[in-house]
């Protein structure tokens, strides 16, 4: 059974940002990945400083990227912890500049309260939050007094070791539930429903198995009325199914899965390649909506 949530949002779709709402009643909105990190799994050190990751903002968003999401710390199983000051000095030059030269959502990626409010402080709308605002005290009172928009992630365990063995009794309803009480607790702290989005966090904590079945089942995972939003970008699992570790055969196989979250009603997509993906959302809408 899904868990029931007091005080639904009503439709149609959309979620509400520092830059203002965005409909997401037909046409689904995709995030464009900047990582800004020596060590990120697939893009690591490519797009580090700010002339670098300036440069690959405009591409995504020449491409279609209608958000973008900057990250200065990496995520990937094993990764080291970054100190504030370091993510602060990788990621708050890059929103700044690019928020001098583009009216569009930005996002930064973070779990911590000090970096989302410098972050903020130099114009960015979203708060990406890989542990749900669970891993800073501080963040969900940060996230209320800015009024930005909100992902809130599933992640069993930390990033360092969540991959070493996770288990679930039925995955599906444990992220559910998680959300539903997420939800309760943000209310609580100040936040607007329509900031909220929800990430189910597709290989975070989670095996292949697990992956697979919360990608069966993204049309009831969300709260009722919230939008969802998903990153299965070049990740593990397309590896595991395909028997291959090289990241480059991991493009199309992206683009099915976005293909498949968009007819089960996913309308926020972040991925590393937003051309194709924003194609095939296209073109699925063409089919679903005429």
């Amino acid at each position: 059974m899904k868990p029931q949530v007091a005080n639904f949002r009503p439709f149609p779709l959309s979620w509400t940002t520092r830059r203002g709402v965005l409909d997401l009643g037909v046409e689904a909105r995709v995030m464009g990945i900047l990582n800004v990190t020596p060590d990120s799994f697939s893009d690591g050190g490519r797009h580090a400083g700010v002339v670098g990751a300036l440069e690959h903002a405009r591409r995504m968003i020449g491409e279609g990227a209608e958000i973008i999401d900057v990250g200065g710390e990496s995520t990937r199983p094993g990764a080291a912890v970054v100190p504030v000051e370091v993510e602060v000095a990788r990621t708050v030059p890059v929103v700044a500049a690019l928020r001098g030269e583009w009216g569009g959502v930005i996002s930064i990626d973070t779990s911590k309260a000090a970096v989302a409010e410098a972050a903020l402080e130099a114009g960015a709308d979203v708060v990406n939050d890989v542990t749900g605002l669970r891993g800073d005290g501080e963040m969900a009172e940060v996230c209320a007094r800015w009024g930005c928009g909100v992902v809130v992630m599933h992640m069993q365990g930390e990033p360092r070791s969540m991959q070493e063995a996770p288990r679930y009794v039925d995955v599906v309803g444990e992220v559910r539930e998680f959300f539903a009480e997420r939800l309760e607790v943000l209310r609580g702290a100040g936040i607007a429903d329509g900031a909220i989005c929800f990430d189910p966090g597709i290989g975070f904590g989670k095996t292949l198995e697990h992956n697979l079945a919360l990608l069966r089942a993204l049309d009831g995972l969300a709260p009722e009325g919230f939008p969802l939003l998903l990153g299965v970008s070049r990740k593990s699992l397309i590896g595991k199914v395909l028997g291959s570790s090289d990241v480059s055969c991991r493009e199309w196989p992206t683009v099915a899965m976005t293909a498949h979250a968009r007819e089960a009603g996913v309308m926020l997509h972040r991925v590393h390649a937003v051309r194709e993906n924003l194609q095939a959302l296209r073109m699925i809408e063409a089919i679903l909506h005429g």
